[in-house]
């Protein structure tokens, strides 16, 4: 059986059809896993960020002393120790914005962005806190800065117990 040339072009446009349609399928596929990778990755990234700025914080006691003082104090601590606060607070902010914008673009899950702000409910009340967010808030993302006005505005019993000043310890009771 003899086949024309434009039957054998007709039948070679049919297997490359095909050809085309199982890259499409495969390339979907390695984009899918992609996809994957990079959500995983960047959930990761948001977590490792919020605790790499817990560890700064927390591993050096002049650190911690500092940022203590200054996000419990009425008051704004001296000039320089302000600004050191300021800036550590707003490392962690930076963090949060992030995980914030990435769960809005659906690349790490909702429930970690929240799992991740929320400890801003347990300190939001504190007057560091409240400094903090008066001089830096316009520093921000918009959506974020209203995403944090609203946590801001919600119902919280108390500052978390590791806040509370030694007269404010009966309030644990």
């Amino acid at each position: 059986m003899k086949f024309k040339l434009s039957e054998i072009a007709s039948i070679a446009e049919i297997i490359g059809a095909f050809a085309v349609v199982i890259s499409l399928i495969y390339v979907g596929v390695q984009v899918n896993d992609s996809t994957g990778a990079v959500r995983s990755a960047s959930a990761n990234d948001a977590n490792v960020a919020v605790q790499s700025w817990y560890q700064e914080i927390g591993s050096d006691q002049q650190t911690s002393e500092l940022f203590y003082n200054a996000l419990t104090s009425e008051e704004p601590l001296s000039n320089q120790e302000e600004f050191q606060f300021l800036m550590m607070y707003h490392g962690v902010f930076l963090a949060l914005q992030t995980s914030f914008l990435l769960a809005e673009e659906g690349t790490i899950d909702v429930e970690l962005r929240e799992g991740l702000t929320s400890v801003i409910l347990g300190v939001k009340d504190l007057p560091g806190t409240q400094r903090y967010w008066r001089q830096r808030r316009s520093y921000l993302h918009p959506r974020y800065a209203e995403y944090v006005d609203d946590i801001f505005a919600r119902e919280s019993d108390t500052a978390m117990d590791i806040y509370l000043l030694p007269e404010d310890e009966t309030k644990r009771d």
